[in-house]
C-alpha cells in the first residue's frame, strides 16, 4: 500500500474506532403529529428549558416534570393549529413589517435596535431566534384578530346598558388580577366523569385553601389558556372579563378563593390575585390624519412603503397637502373622503402599532411610514386636548370593553373548535433499554 493511503486509512479507522465506542448522540424525534405537521422532541424541550428558566428567574416553584411536560405540548399544539390557518389563508408576516415592529420595540424601551440586539444576545439567546419568535407572535395576533374577530357582535342595547353602568360609576372602577384553574371534562360526559372532575377540583381547591401556591397548582392541573403562566390574567375589569370571572369576583376582595364553578367546560377555581382602583379624572384626546396603503399582489410592502417616503417629500417640501394626497391615495374607507381625518378619540381605540406611534408624536408632526395590521401609515398629529368623558366617550369606551370581554370568549371558543377537529397524535418516548 502507497505509504500516503496508509496514513489516510489509519486516521480513518481511528475516527471510526472513536465513533463506535463514544457515547450514542440522541437524535431528535417526532414527539406530535398535528394534522399535516410535527411537533419536534426538540421543540419541547426548548420550551421545557425556556419554562424552567423564566420560573429560576422569578423564584417560582414548578410542577412534576411530567405535568410541565404536558402543558408544554398543549400550548405547542395551539400554536401549531393557529400558524397552520395562518399558512392556509396566506398570511404572512415579511421582513419589512417584522423590522418595524422590532423597531418599535426598541423605541418603546429608549433603544437603538442595535441595543435591543445586545441585549437579546447577552440573555443568551441568538438576535435571528428572536426575530423569529417575534414574526410568529405577530402571526398569532393576527390571526387571532382575524379568526375572532368576525365571531363577535356587540348590540346596541349592550352598549346603552354598560354606558349607563360606566356613568353611575362616574368612570371609577376596580381593575382586578385573577388567577384561574380549570378542570375539564369531556364532552357529553357521563355521571362517572363529572363526579371525577367535581372530585379533582375539590381537591385543587382544597390544596390552595390550605397555603399551596396557586402558580404552581395551576400549572400542574390547569387546562385553562393560561396555565403555563400560573394560571394568571392581565388586571382587567370587570367589563372586560370573561362573564364566568365577572359574576364571581364583584364585591370579592384580594386574596378570595372562590369555587368550584360548573360550566359547559368543566370546573373552575378563581383566585382575586390582585385590585387596584382605577381614578380617571381628565382623558387626553388627540386629533389626527393619515393615508393608508394595503400591499397586496399588485402593490408590494416594499412599493407602499416607498410610495409614502414619496408623499412625505411632497408633503414637507410643500409641493402636495395632506389631505389631498390622503383623498387620492388612502385606502381606509372611512377617512379618505375627508382628506383622512379621523377626529378627536383616545389613542386607545387604534390598533397597538398606530396608538404607539401616536403617543410619540408632536403636535404638527408627521410620522415616518410604518406597518400596523391594516397596512402601511402616515399619520399626522394636528392637536390634543384633555377634556372630561363626554357621552360619546363612554360609548366608545363601553364597546370596547365589551369587545374585549368577548374576544377573550371567543378566542377561546375558537382554539377549542379547531382543537376538537384537528388530527392529534401524542408519541411516547420509547423506553431506554439497559
Amino acid at each position: 500500500m502507497v505509504p500516503g493511503k496508509k496514513l489516510i486509512f489509519g486516521l480513518f479507522a481511528l475516527a471510526l474506532s472513536h465513533a463506535v465506542l463514544a457515547d450514542p448522540q440522541p437524535l431528535d424525534r417526532i414527539a406530535v403529529q398535528v394534522n399535516d405537521g410535527v411537533i419536534l422532541e426538540s421543540e419541547i424541550q426548548n420550551m421545557l428549558q425556556q419554562v424552567q428558566s423564566d420560573a429560576l428567574k422569578n423564584k417560582q416553584e414548578l410542577p412534576s416534570s411530567e405535568a410541565l411536560r404536558r402543558q408544554v405540548i398543549e400550548r405547542l399544539i395551539l400554536t401549531r393549529l393557529q400558524m397552520q390557518t395562518a399558512d392556509r389563508i396566506g398570511l404572512h408576516v415579511g421582513d419589512l413589517q417584522l423590522d418595524e415592529t422590532i423597531a418599535n420595540i426598541a423605541k418603546q424601551q429608549n433603544m437603538t435596535v442595535q441595543q435591543l440586539q445586545a441585549q437579546v444576545e447577552a440573555d443568551g439567546e441568538s438576535f435571528s431566534h428572536y426575530r423569529e419568535q417575534l414574526r410568529q407572535d405577530v402571526t398569532l395576533g393576527e390571526i387571532q384578530r382575524i379568526q375572532v374577530q368576525r365571531r363577535i357582535q356587540v348590540s346596541p342595547q349592550e352598549i346603552s346598558h354598560l354606558v349607563k353602568l360606566i356613568q353611575e360609576q362616574g368612570l371609577k372602577d376596580v381593575e382586578f388580577q385573577i388567577g384561574h384553574i380549570l378542570i375539564d371534562v369531556p364532552e357529553n360526559a357521563t355521571t362517572e366523569q363529572l363526579d371525577s372532575a367535581r372530585n379533582r377540583a375539590e381537591t385543587v381547591l382544597k390544596r390552595l385553601n390550605d397555603g399551596a401556591d396557586f402558580r404552581t397548582t395551576a400549572i400542574a392541573a390547569s387546562s385553562g389558556p393560561k396555565a403555563l403562566e400560573g394560571g394568571i390574567w392581565d388586571y382587567m375589569n370587570i367589563n372586560e372579563m370573561p362573564t364566568l370571572f365577572a359574576e364571581v369576583v364583584n364585591g370579592a376582595k384580594k386574596g378570595d378563593i372562590i369555587g368550584p364553578i360548573k360550566s359547559g367546560a368543566g370546573f373552575h377555581i378563581i383566585k382575586v390575585m390582585d385590585a387596584r382602583g382605577l381614578e380617571t379624572q381628565e382623558i387626553k384626546e388627540v386629533k389626527a390624519r393619515h393615508i393608508l396603503l394595503k400591499p397586496s399582489p399588485i402593490l408590494s410592502e416594499e412599493r407602499a412603503k416607498a410610495m409614502l417616503q414619496e408623499f412625505l417629500k411632497k408633503i414637507r417640501s410643500g409641493d402636495a397637502k395632506f389631505e389631498d394626497l390622503a383623498r387620492q391615495y388612502s385606502e381606509d374607507e372611512g377617512s379618505a373622503a375627508k382628506g383622512g381625518e379621523l377626529g378627536w378619540s383616545q389613542t386607545d381605540v387604534y390598533v397597538p402599532a398606530f396608538k404607539d406611534t401616536l403617543d410619540n408624536m408632536k403636535v404638527g408632526e408627521i410620522s415616518e411610514p410604518f406597518r400596523s395590521t391594516f397596512g402601511w401609515h402616515i399619520i399626522e398629529l394636528e392637536d390634543t386636548r384633555m377634556t372630561d368623558a363626554t357621552e360619546q366617550f363612554n360609548t366608545n369606551r363601553a364597546h370596547q370593553l365589551i369587545f374585549r370581554r368577548k374576544f377573550n370568549e371567543e378566542l377561546q371558543a375558537w382554539l377549542d373548535e379547531m382543537r376538537a377537529s384537528a388530527y392529534i397524535e401524542v408519541f411516547e418516548p420509547a423506553p431506554i433499554r439497559g
